[in-house]
């Protein structure tokens, strides 16, 4: 059991050659009785000739295993072979014996199988040129066993971890090599795919392996002089920008890459790459981008107005997304608990460095920053919040907490980056506020969290984010793109309070000091509008609440099948109501400065949302992730010469 030779018996059991309506029996013996027996019929035509009672013509017997209707029938997905055999074994069922087979067969396929151990059974194929043993369970192949004259093996989908085992004396005359979807692994691969071993080779299928020595990998290939077909995509070391330039460059007497014809073209835009291949930095570069979010349900309208003594509510919304992380970086103790990537203003573009902060602080971290080399390291220390951007946040903060710029009261904004509230002052205080999170939010092993930039609500949330990772560990990022990357929009709230209580004035204490400070006005201050009432300066905050709005799996294996780029919305479904959608509405109306605002406001939103006419949007988010790739050899050279 488990041999290929097993297997083949098993597979002709199946067909049932010797059983009705093939083989010899009750149903057309008086055709294969003695020729002693048939002497007095010589004189009669063979066009006359009929069969007994009780049996069956040759072309009756062949309409039931040809019919699709028949119990006898093969299944649909049967072999040119498994058919030929059948009706063989009804025209001629004698022929059917083990020597027959053995000359017989020039193509065998056993698929899904269970087959475990190539046996020296297969020896006895005199004349087998096709050997398809795919999604089965080998694990090792010897290339003794295998009969001289095969010219094409598959085995795809199986558990083999060295190209090595089949180096021993194997097929001279092999032409076709398939051992895509294995488990191959190591630089030591390259040495196993030369012409030493495989002279005549002129396809090759190592795809969806776990190689990652390009360079040696196409070294070793250039002596395969008869090489036209190759297939690399879905190892590890197809993740760089050069690989198929590379590649291309170095075997130029291939035609056909990764399934795409190797143009003229190509080869001159990538001409003399490979002169310079040991000097190109062996990493890979991806590009995250996650453009606007809507739908988002407007939680401050549900909310009562605060009091002098709080609690000042502040909303905020980002997007999370876990992403490989390098094994060269350092990272943080912290980095398991949330990662929030903030603007760079000193990178044109794009947001250039990471910063890894923990829900409830600034907390030291690190992620892929734009351009090679080691990742940043970016800590932010809390401040308090300058005193003009209070008085500014007043209104916000009745509707909201927000202030106009969409910052945070008592909150930091450093360099243009994302507002994040006070930092824990120690790992135990950390410990004690972890059980709060919400497993969603926290990344998968051997990832990192990364977040947009927090904003505030608004009806379409722009989050402008874009981010470069550069790894250089490749096998798990190909693991990490198998497995895609999670997407999450989380709703973030903070509840401010005073930390000293307002004074409490007697009314007549309180006129003659407003008439006392009337006197040291000047007459246009004395008929200026009044000023709103100042919130407190000094304002402690709770630990934010942090809310999943919604979450999906983005699937990323596409960019390992060549594509180049992930464009995709995440759809999570509709979560407004018509009633927050009318307090929205209200409120916006209310906070215009002007009536043509407010005409404009009633211009864009025509009547107030109804139950006949509220179709609010789902909550989506744009998400877009591009594998970087060369177009040229002087492209390839700028960016990763050494």
């Amino acid at each position: 059991p488990g041999t290929v030779s097993a297997a083949v018996r098993e597979h002709l059991r199946q067909l049932c050659l010797k059983e009705f309506p093939c083989g010899t029996g009750s149903w057309n013996k008086s055709r294969f009785l003695p020729q002693t027996w048939r002497t007095w019929r010589e004189l009669v035509p063979r066009e006359e000739e009929t069969v007994s009672a009780g049996e069956e013509t040759v072309e009756a017997l062949l309409g039931l295993v040809r019919s699709p209707h028949s119990p006898w029938a093969l299944p649909r997905d049967s072999s040119e072979e498994d058919c030929f055999l059948r009706e063989l074994a009804i025209q001629n069922p004698l022929m059917i014996k083990d020597a027959f087979f053995y000359s017989y067969f020039r193509s065998l396929r056993l698929v899904n199988k269970g087959v475990s151990m190539v046996d020296k059974g297969l020896l006895k194929f005199l004349k087998l040129e096709e050997l398809v043993l795919s999604a089965n369970r080998i694990k090792e192949v010897k290339a003794s066993n295998l009969p001289p004259t095969l010219k094409v093996l598959e085995l795809y989908g199986n558990e083999i971890t060295s190209v090595e085992c089949l180096c021993a004396h194997p097929p001279p005359g092999l032409q076709h090599l398939g051992l895509g979807h294995n488990k191959l692994l190591g630089a030591l691969e390259s040495l196993y795919v030369t012409a030493n071993h495989w002279p005549n080779l002129v396809s090759l299928d190592l795809g969806f392996n776990d190689l990652t020595d390009l360079q040696s990998m196409v070294d070793s290939l250039h002596t395969l002089r008869q090489l036209r077909l190759l297939v690399l995509q879905g190892n590890p070391l197809a993740l760089v920008p050069y690989y198929r330039g590379l590649t291309v460059d170095t075997l130029s007497r291939l035609c056909v890459l990764d399934d795409i014809t190797v143009s003229p073209n190509e080869k001159h835009q990538f001409r003399g790459l490979s002169i310079n291949g040991d000097l190109l930095a062996h990493e890979a570069q991806l590009v995250v981008t996650i453009g606007n979010v809507r739908g988002v349900l407007d939680s401050s309208v549900l909310d009562p107005e605060p009091g002098p003594e709080g609690p000042f509510i502040a909303y905020s919304y980002y997007v999370t997304y876990d992403f490989v992380e390098d094994e060269e970086g350092g990272g943080s103790e912290y980095a398991g608990v949330l990662a929030e990537v903030c603007d760079c203003p000193a990178v044109p573009g794009g947001r250039g460095r990471g910063l890894l902060s923990g829900p409830w602080g600034s907390l030291e971290g690190r992620a892929a920053s734009w351009g090679r080399g080691r990742p940043q390291i970016t800590e932010i220390l809390p401040e308090e919040s300058p005193e003009e951007d209070i008085e500014e946040a007043e209104e916000s903060v009745e509707s909201g907490g927000m202030t106009e710029s969409g910052e945070l009261e008592g909150s930091v904004s450093v360099g243009g980056s994302a507002v994040l509230p006070r930092s824990v002052d120690s790992v135990e205080e950390l410990a004690k506020l972890r059980p709060r999170i919400d497993p969603r939010l926290c990344p998968s092993p051997g990832t990192v969290l990364f977040s947009t930039v927090r904003k505030p609500w608004s009806d379409v949330i722009a989050c402008d984010y874009e981010m470069q990772h550069t790894l250089r560990d490749l096998v798990p990022l190909k693991a990490f793109l198998l497995a895609g990357t999670t997407v999450t929009i989380v709703q973030e709230k903070i509840l401010s309070w005073p930390l000293v209580a307002p004074p409490s004035e007697s009314p007549s204490a309180t006129k003659k000091g407003k008439e006392a400070s009337k006197t040291c006005l000047t007459p246009q201050e004395q008929k200026g509008p009044k000023k709103k009432k100042e919130l407190p300066k000094e304002l402690r905050q709770d630990p934010p609440i942090l809310t999943v709005l919604g979450r999906g799996l983005v699937a990323l294996e596409s960019l390992l099948a060549g594509e180049s780029l992930v464009s995709t919305v995440c759809n999570f479904g509709v979560v407004r109501t018509i009633e927050s959608d009318k307090l929205t509405f209200a409120r916006d109306l209310k906070k215009s400065k002007s009536k043509k605002a407010v005409k404009r406001d009633a211009k864009k939103t025509d009547v107030l949302p109804s139950e006949d006419n509220h179709q609010p949007e789902p909550l989506t988010v744009e998400v877009q992730i591009q594998l970087n790739q060369c177009r040229t050899a002087e492209e390839a050279l700028k960016a990763f010469s050494i």
